[in-house]
């Protein structure tokens, strides 16, 4: 059962919201496949099965999609969670021209003080983006050799969804 957060929205107008109905896909799809080094080349139809599955999915906006139907989605997280004990954050990003005003620590710090995952534990990987994460409780594993981790199989995952390679 996914547990809404809700909309936030700053003094300059820029809005977080949980809504899943706001989220321009064709933006998500194109920043995740072309920009990111965590998912490039990934299919439109993964995206859109990864948002569908997600638990909660954070859209940054420049305006507000609840009353501005040509609010722009400059941002995007998503998380998979059980609600108690666990969470992963992943594809997190702010589109380039607008980077630099505050957007990625106000999505972590919303994300993390959400009610049902402030205590969970919570788990990311990045690449680049240490010093941001750790300023809001994440830190190195204690016992990386007491972890293990299953390569993603982009072969077996495009099957189970009927895709082509």
């Amino acid at each position: 059962m996914q547990k809404d957060t809700g909309s936030f929205t700053r003094e300059d107008g820029f809005t977080i919201s949980t809504e899943k109905a706001f989220l321009d896909t064709d933006i998500i799809y194109s920043f995740l496949s072309k920009e990111s080094y965590w998912a490039e080349g990934i299919s439109r139809e993964l995206v859109e099965k990864s948002i569908e599955n997600s638990t909660l999915c954070y859209g940054i906006y420049n305006g507000n999609p609840e009353r501005d139907s040509h609010a722009k989605l400059v941002g995007f997280a998503r998380v998979v969670s059980d609600l108690v004990r666990y969470a992963w954050l992943g594809d997190v990003f702010i589109l380039p021209e607008y980077r630099g005003i505050g957007l990625s620590k106000w999505l972590i710090e919303i994300i993390t003080h959400n009610p049902y995952l402030a205590g969970t534990s919570f788990n990311l990987g990045t690449k680049d983006a240490h010093g941001l994460y750790k300023k809001y409780g994440f830190k190195e594993l204690d016992k990386p050799e007491d972890r293990l981790c299953r390569p993603v199989n982009w072969e077996k995952i495009n099957h189970a969804y009927g895709l082509k390679n």
